[in-house]
């Protein structure tokens, strides 16, 4: 039993970052406004891009993982924004707070004991919910890196 508390511990400090890459608060935060729809140079994304990419990503596997009536969006299309930057400054605050949002969810449902970690998720066709978080805490881990970079290319990372 403690093997499992320790793993379930070692699990929501992986999604939560810190460790091994950048958090994400550090990746998002102080990016001035008109640089969060810019495509740096040489990359194919922008900030607002990436935000958007990482927090409906990490929303779909969230309700994958709990959700048997969930539909997950088109792919690739329905993973990306429309345009490379947000409508304005509410939207970029949008999805940061939808993005904190769902990884507590995703912490919380790992943390919680009820939660079979190692079960077949009943309407996948064999994810379980440790795939599930280990998928989540590596596309995170990218595409943070990928978020970076693109601050690095736009001058506006320390």
């Amino acid at each position: 039993m403690q093997a499992e508390k320790s793993l379930r511990q070692h699990i929501v400090k992986l999604l939560s970052g810190g460790d091994a890459h950048v958090e994400f608060d550090a990746a998002v935060e102080g990016l001035p406004a008109e640089l969060r729809g810019k495509r740096p140079p040489g990359a194919e994304h922008s900030p607002w891009e990436l935000l958007e990419h990482l927090r409906i990503a990490q929303w779909d596997i969230l309700e994958f993982s709990r959700n048997a009536k969930h539909k997950s969006p088109d792919w690739p299309k329905g993973y990306w924004p429309k345009k490379p930057a947000p409508p304005d400054g509410a939207a970029w605050e949008k999805s940061v707070r939808a993005f904190h949002a769902d990884r507590k969810a995703m912490c919380d449902l790992v943390a919680d004991e009820k939660t079979d970690l190692f079960a077949k998720i009943a309407h996948g066709d064999g994810q379980t919910i440790l795939r599930e978080a280990l998928v989540l805490a590596d596309h995170n881990s990218y595409h943070l890196g990928q978020l970076v970079l693109a601050r690095r290319l736009l001058g506006a990372w320390k």
